[in-house]
């Protein structure tokens, strides 16, 4: 795999994940390379570059792609950038990360293909800016779609030149293609297309990577409108971060995506619905040692109230605290 192959597979959204970074709904970090409490870092993911705009920052003047990016975040070779990569593509086993001094933790293991999903999540997020409808569904919901993490899918991931045995393959295991046993015009085999017209959202494990993902049509608002992959498993937007003071649930994944947080101690989680409050969302809750305040943002309606009232009690013996 070429450089200029890594640099159109690999966002630099992604690499910012990968190191914990959030972008504010500006497309703005805080810049980890010199002390910096006001975001002076611009993201540009149309590009797929960022800029600092600091004279204070050893980068200052120097636009940034994922290659320079990895490298000077870990402080390592243009080499080892680059195998670092294709490892965050899949591609190749991992290399020591200099830069982490914590303790890796294991993850379970789990029945889907993370790196697969990271690209195929990359590919609906270019997506996405090519559809004026997506655009437009995200706007009336008031999402803004350059900071927020989500994409389109325009179901046509597995036409033409991407089309491949291996992709028609993941497709099938990972279940964003169906096999209904029918043929297409040209005698090939079709294939139903999984959320197909919806906005993508991705669900994270612990150690952040991508092992679900949520559908939300942008074409039906009565029936059948929420989609998620099969085995459903993470969460949206991840895990809280350790020092999390106040948590916010809400009762679905549009609603935490609509929360704009400026407070470094306050973390929003989306719950599935009003009976959605998952072991995998309790586990996360119980990990956070700083925490002291658990906030109820669901909707206003007898459901909404019903589930705060059955949670509320629940919670409170678990973190009396």
């Amino acid at each position: 795999m070429d450089i200029s192959e890594i640099k159109s597979r690999l966002s630099l959204e992604s690499v910012l994940r990968h190191y914990g970074l959030r972008m504010d709904r500006n497309s703005r970090i805080c810049c980890p390379f010199h002390p910096d409490r006001t975001p002076s870092l611009q993201v540009y993911p149309q590009t797929n570059t960022a800029y600092c705009f600091s004279s204070n920052c050893k980068t200052h003047g120097r636009s940034m792609d994922v290659i320079d990016f990895i490298m000077l975040k870990e402080g390592i070779t243009k080499h080892e950038a680059i195998l670092k990569a294709q490892n965050l593509l899949g591609e190749v086993p991992a290399i020591p990360s200099i830069s982490v001094s914590t303790p890796v933790v294991k993850a379970e293991p789990i029945a889907v293909d993370t790196a697969f999903l990271e690209r195929m999540f990359s590919y609906f997020r270019n997506g996405l800016f090519n559809s004026h409808p997506a655009l437009d569904y995200l706007d009336s919901r008031g999402l803004d779609a350059k900071s927020l993490e989500v994409g389109f899918n325009s179901g046509q991931f597995h036409h033409g030149q991407r089309k491949s045995d291996t992709l028609i393959h993941q497709c099938l295991e990972s279940g964003l293609l169906i096999d209904k046993g029918q043929k297409s015009k040209t005698g090939d085999k079709a294939y139903s297309v999984f959320g197909n017209k919806c906005v993508v959202f991705p669900l994270r494990n612990k150690e952040h990577q991508i092992v679900s993902l949520y559908f939300r049509s942008i074409t039906n608002n009565d029936h059948q409108k929420h989609y998620y992959l099969k085995n459903r498993s993470g969460l949206y937007p991840g895990y809280p971060a350790n020092d999390t003071r106040i948590l916010i649930l809400t009762e679905s994944i549009i609603d935490a995506a609509s929360f704009a947080l400026v407070e470094p101690d306050t973390s929003v989680l989306a719950c599935y619905g009003t009976n959605g409050l998952t072991p995998e969302h309790q586990e996360a809750i119980r990990s956070l040692s700083c925490l002291e305040e658990i906030v109820f943002a669901f909707d206003n309606d007898p459901a909404g109230d019903t589930a705060t009232r059955k949670y509320t009690p629940q919670l409170q013996q678990l973190y009396p605290n």
